[in-house]
Protein backbone atom coordinates (compact mmCIF):
# COMPACT_ATOMS: atom_id res chain seq x y z
CA UNK A 1 0.00 0.00 0.00
CA UNK A 2 1.45 3.38 -1.00
CA UNK A 3 1.85 6.35 1.34
CA UNK A 4 -0.83 8.21 -0.65
CA UNK A 5 -3.32 5.50 0.28
CA UNK A 6 -2.65 5.50 4.01
CA UNK A 7 -2.04 9.19 4.66
CA UNK A 8 -4.85 11.79 4.65
CA UNK A 9 -4.61 14.47 2.05
CA UNK A 10 -3.49 17.97 3.00
CA UNK A 11 -7.01 19.33 2.48
CA UNK A 12 -8.58 16.61 4.62
CA UNK A 13 -6.11 17.09 7.44
CA UNK A 14 -6.83 20.77 7.69
CA UNK A 15 -10.55 20.82 6.95
CA UNK A 16 -11.46 21.38 10.58
CA UNK A 17 -9.02 24.27 10.87
CA UNK A 18 -10.06 25.97 7.64
CA UNK A 19 -13.81 25.63 8.16
CA UNK A 20 -14.32 28.55 10.59
CA UNK A 21 -11.90 30.73 8.63
CA UNK A 22 -13.77 30.09 5.38
CA UNK A 23 -17.04 31.01 7.08
CA UNK A 24 -15.61 34.37 8.16
CA UNK A 25 -14.16 34.99 4.69
CA UNK A 26 -17.51 34.15 3.09
CA UNK A 27 -19.30 36.52 5.48
CA UNK A 28 -16.77 39.26 4.67
CA UNK A 29 -17.26 38.81 0.92
CA UNK A 30 -21.04 38.92 1.26
CA UNK A 31 -20.88 41.95 3.57
CA UNK A 32 -18.69 43.82 1.10
CA UNK A 33 -21.08 42.85 -1.68
CA UNK A 34 -24.02 44.31 0.26
CA UNK A 35 -22.07 47.52 0.87
CA UNK A 36 -21.27 47.89 -2.81
CA UNK A 37 -24.80 47.26 -4.08
CA UNK A 38 -26.73 49.30 -1.52
CA UNK A 39 -24.43 52.32 -1.62
CA UNK A 40 -24.10 52.21 -5.40
CA UNK A 41 -27.88 52.14 -5.75
CA UNK A 42 -28.20 55.10 -3.40
CA UNK A 43 -25.57 57.37 -4.95
CA UNK A 44 -26.52 56.52 -8.54
CA UNK A 45 -30.14 57.27 -7.70
CA UNK A 46 -29.18 60.64 -6.26
CA UNK A 47 -26.95 61.26 -9.29
CA UNK A 48 -30.02 60.85 -11.47
CA UNK A 49 -31.54 63.87 -9.75
CA UNK A 50 -28.49 66.10 -9.20
CA UNK A 51 -24.79 66.26 -10.02
CA UNK A 52 -23.89 68.35 -6.95
CA UNK A 53 -20.82 66.72 -5.36
CA UNK A 54 -21.79 67.82 -1.87
CA UNK A 55 -25.22 66.23 -2.14
CA UNK A 56 -23.76 63.00 -3.49
CA UNK A 57 -21.16 62.88 -0.71
CA UNK A 58 -23.76 63.51 1.97
CA UNK A 59 -26.09 60.84 0.62
CA UNK A 60 -23.27 58.34 0.20
CA UNK A 61 -21.88 58.87 3.70
CA UNK A 62 -25.35 58.63 5.21
CA UNK A 63 -25.97 55.38 3.36
CA UNK A 64 -22.56 54.00 4.36
CA UNK A 65 -23.02 54.76 8.05
CA UNK A 66 -26.64 53.63 8.17
CA UNK A 67 -25.90 50.42 6.30
CA UNK A 68 -22.78 49.48 8.25
CA UNK A 69 -24.43 50.16 11.60
CA UNK A 70 -27.53 48.24 10.55
CA UNK A 71 -25.44 45.27 9.42
CA UNK A 72 -23.40 45.29 12.63
CA UNK A 73 -26.47 45.58 14.87
CA UNK A 74 -28.34 42.87 12.99
CA UNK A 75 -25.37 40.52 13.11
CA UNK A 76 -24.84 41.20 16.81
CA UNK A 77 -28.47 40.42 17.66
CA UNK A 78 -28.54 37.32 15.46
CA UNK A 79 -25.28 35.84 16.78
CA UNK A 80 -26.14 36.78 20.39
CA UNK A 81 -29.36 34.78 20.04
CA UNK A 82 -27.40 31.86 18.62
CA UNK A 83 -24.86 32.06 21.46
CA UNK A 84 -27.65 32.16 24.07
CA UNK A 85 -29.17 29.05 22.49
CA UNK A 86 -25.81 27.28 22.57
CA UNK A 87 -25.28 28.15 26.22
CA UNK A 88 -28.80 26.98 27.12
CA UNK A 89 -28.25 23.67 25.31
CA UNK A 90 -24.93 23.15 27.11
CA UNK A 91 -26.52 23.95 30.48
CA UNK A 92 -29.26 21.38 29.80
CA UNK A 93 -26.69 18.75 28.87
CA UNK A 94 -24.73 19.52 32.03
CA UNK A 95 -27.84 18.99 34.17
CA UNK A 96 -28.76 15.77 32.39
CA UNK A 97 -25.25 14.39 32.82
CA UNK A 98 -25.42 15.15 36.54
CA UNK A 99 -28.88 13.65 37.10
CA UNK A 100 -29.15 10.81 34.55
CA UNK A 101 -25.62 9.76 33.57
CA UNK A 102 -26.58 6.24 32.46
CA UNK A 103 -29.34 7.50 30.19
CA UNK A 104 -26.92 10.01 28.68
CA UNK A 105 -24.35 7.25 28.12
CA UNK A 106 -26.99 5.18 26.35
CA UNK A 107 -27.97 8.21 24.25
CA UNK A 108 -24.36 8.85 23.23
CA UNK A 109 -23.96 5.18 22.36
CA UNK A 110 -27.02 5.33 20.13
CA UNK A 111 -25.76 8.46 18.38
CA UNK A 112 -22.39 6.86 17.66
CA UNK A 113 -24.09 3.69 16.48
CA UNK A 114 -26.16 5.83 14.12
CA UNK A 115 -22.90 7.09 12.59
CA UNK A 116 -22.02 3.55 11.51
CA UNK A 117 -20.24 1.99 14.49
CA UNK A 118 -21.20 -1.44 15.75
CA UNK A 119 -23.13 -1.54 19.01
CA UNK A 120 -20.15 -2.89 20.93
CA UNK A 121 -17.69 -0.37 19.51
CA UNK A 122 -20.14 2.51 19.94
CA UNK A 123 -20.54 1.59 23.62
CA UNK A 124 -16.78 1.40 24.12
CA UNK A 125 -16.19 4.75 22.39
CA UNK A 126 -19.03 6.39 24.34
CA UNK A 127 -17.57 5.18 27.63
CA UNK A 128 -14.10 6.46 26.75
CA UNK A 129 -15.43 9.83 25.60
CA UNK A 130 -17.54 10.12 28.75
CA UNK A 131 -14.56 9.31 30.97
CA UNK A 132 -12.45 11.91 29.17
CA UNK A 133 -14.97 14.79 28.94
CA UNK A 134 -18.65 13.87 29.00
CA UNK A 135 -19.98 17.38 28.32
CA UNK A 136 -17.70 17.91 25.33
CA UNK A 137 -18.61 14.52 23.91
CA UNK A 138 -22.34 15.23 24.05
CA UNK A 139 -21.89 18.83 22.85
CA UNK A 140 -19.97 17.78 19.75
CA UNK A 141 -21.76 14.54 18.86
CA UNK A 142 -25.32 15.43 19.88
CA UNK A 143 -25.45 19.21 19.48
CA UNK A 144 -22.67 19.96 17.00
CA UNK A 145 -21.22 22.57 19.38
CA UNK A 146 -17.61 23.12 20.43
CA UNK A 147 -17.87 24.34 24.07
CA UNK A 148 -14.58 26.24 23.69
CA UNK A 149 -15.52 28.00 20.45
CA UNK A 150 -18.98 29.46 20.91
CA UNK A 151 -20.04 32.10 18.42
CA UNK A 152 -18.88 35.62 19.33
CA UNK A 153 -21.41 38.39 18.57
CA UNK A 154 -18.81 41.16 18.85
CA UNK A 155 -16.54 39.52 16.29
CA UNK A 156 -19.47 39.00 13.93
CA UNK A 157 -20.67 42.59 14.35
CA UNK A 158 -17.20 44.03 13.81
CA UNK A 159 -16.57 41.89 10.73
CA UNK A 160 -19.92 42.90 9.22
CA UNK A 161 -19.29 46.59 9.94
CA UNK A 162 -15.83 46.56 8.37
CA UNK A 163 -16.85 44.47 5.35
CA UNK A 164 -19.87 46.65 4.56
CA UNK A 165 -17.84 49.85 5.02
CA UNK A 166 -15.06 48.60 2.73
CA UNK A 167 -17.58 47.70 0.05
CA UNK A 168 -19.52 50.95 0.38
CA UNK A 169 -16.41 53.12 0.06
CA UNK A 170 -15.86 52.08 -3.56
CA UNK A 171 -19.07 53.50 -5.09
CA UNK A 172 -18.88 56.51 -2.77
CA UNK A 173 -15.38 57.46 -3.92
CA UNK A 174 -16.21 56.60 -7.54
CA UNK A 175 -19.16 59.01 -7.57
CA UNK A 176 -17.53 62.00 -5.84
CA UNK A 177 -13.90 62.01 -7.06
CA UNK A 178 -14.17 62.07 -10.89
CA UNK A 179 -15.33 65.13 -12.85
CA UNK A 180 -19.09 65.46 -13.26
CA UNK A 181 -18.97 64.51 -16.97
CA UNK A 182 -17.58 61.00 -16.30
CA UNK A 183 -18.83 60.48 -12.76
CA UNK A 184 -21.65 58.09 -13.62
CA UNK A 185 -19.84 55.80 -16.10
CA UNK A 186 -16.81 55.57 -13.79
CA UNK A 187 -19.07 54.52 -10.93
CA UNK A 188 -20.94 51.93 -13.00
CA UNK A 189 -17.72 50.36 -14.30
CA UNK A 190 -16.10 50.32 -10.85
CA UNK A 191 -19.16 48.82 -9.20
CA UNK A 192 -19.68 46.12 -11.82
CA UNK A 193 -15.99 45.21 -11.69
CA UNK A 194 -16.08 44.93 -7.89
CA UNK A 195 -19.27 42.84 -7.99
CA UNK A 196 -17.74 40.47 -10.52
CA UNK A 197 -14.74 40.09 -8.21
CA UNK A 198 -17.02 39.45 -5.21
CA UNK A 199 -18.96 36.87 -7.20
CA UNK A 200 -15.75 35.12 -8.15
CA UNK A 201 -14.56 35.18 -4.52
CA UNK A 202 -17.80 33.80 -3.09
CA UNK A 203 -17.86 31.05 -5.72
CA UNK A 204 -14.27 30.06 -4.99
CA UNK A 205 -14.94 29.91 -1.25
CA UNK A 206 -18.04 27.81 -1.82
CA UNK A 207 -16.35 25.66 -4.50
CA UNK A 208 -19.16 26.54 -6.91
CA UNK A 209 -19.02 27.53 -10.61
CA UNK A 210 -17.67 31.08 -10.80
CA UNK A 211 -19.32 32.15 -14.04
CA UNK A 212 -22.90 32.06 -12.81
CA UNK A 213 -22.02 33.76 -9.52
CA UNK A 214 -20.23 36.57 -11.33
CA UNK A 215 -23.13 37.10 -13.75
CA UNK A 216 -25.68 37.05 -10.91
CA UNK A 217 -23.70 39.60 -8.93
CA UNK A 218 -23.12 41.94 -11.85
CA UNK A 219 -26.72 41.58 -13.07
CA UNK A 220 -28.17 42.34 -9.64
CA UNK A 221 -25.96 45.38 -9.21
CA UNK A 222 -26.76 46.68 -12.70
CA UNK A 223 -30.47 46.26 -12.05
CA UNK A 224 -30.26 48.08 -8.72
CA UNK A 225 -28.37 51.00 -10.24
CA UNK A 226 -30.68 51.16 -13.26
CA UNK A 227 -33.83 51.27 -11.15
CA UNK A 228 -32.56 53.86 -8.69
CA UNK A 229 -31.10 56.03 -11.45
CA UNK A 230 -34.42 56.03 -13.30
CA UNK A 231 -36.21 56.94 -10.07
CA UNK A 232 -33.73 59.75 -9.46
CA UNK A 233 -34.18 61.12 -12.98
CA UNK A 234 -37.97 61.09 -12.64
CA UNK A 235 -37.90 62.76 -9.22
CA UNK A 236 -35.39 65.33 -10.43
CA UNK A 237 -37.50 66.14 -13.48
CA UNK A 238 -40.53 66.52 -11.23
CA UNK A 239 -38.63 68.97 -9.06
CA UNK A 240 -38.99 66.85 -5.93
Amino acid sequence: MSSDEILPSHDEAHAGVLGPRLNWLRAAVLGANDGIVSTAGLVVGVAGATDARGTLLTAGLAGLLAGSMSMAAGEYVSVSTQRDSERAALALERRELATTPQAELAELTGLLEGKGLTRELAREVAEQLTDHDALRAHAEVELGIDPDALTNPWHAAGASFLAFTAGALLPLLAIVLPPAAVRLPVTVVAVLGALILCGWGSARLGEAPAGRAMLRNAGGGALAMGVTYAAGVLLGAAGV
